[in-house]
């Protein structure tokens, strides 16, 4: 099952819920896609829908990306 990331590159109107230039974790959401928004695991660790333009794609060793999940998850940051 692989993971995928967005970099936060605008947070705009969202800056409580997102920090610019921080890597998240997306969850799969193909009708949200469609709209041109996508569901990432924001700073309260909660899923949220987001614009789409406030992210950019990045793709990260299959060992660090694990790595990212478990180190956020253990300091709620993911």
């Amino acid at each position: 099952n692989e993971k995928r990331f967005m970099i936060c590159i605008n947070n705009e109107g969202y800056e409580a819920s997102l920090d610019r230039w921080k890597v998240y974790q997306c969850v799969p959401d193909k009708e949200a896609e469609r709209h041109m928004e996508i569901r990432v695991i924001d700073e309260e660790g909660e899923d949220y829908l987001y614009p789409l333009d406030c992210f950019s794609p990045i793709h990260l060793e299959l060992s660090v990306a694990n790595a990212l999940v478990m180190e956020n998850s253990v300091s709620g940051n993911l």
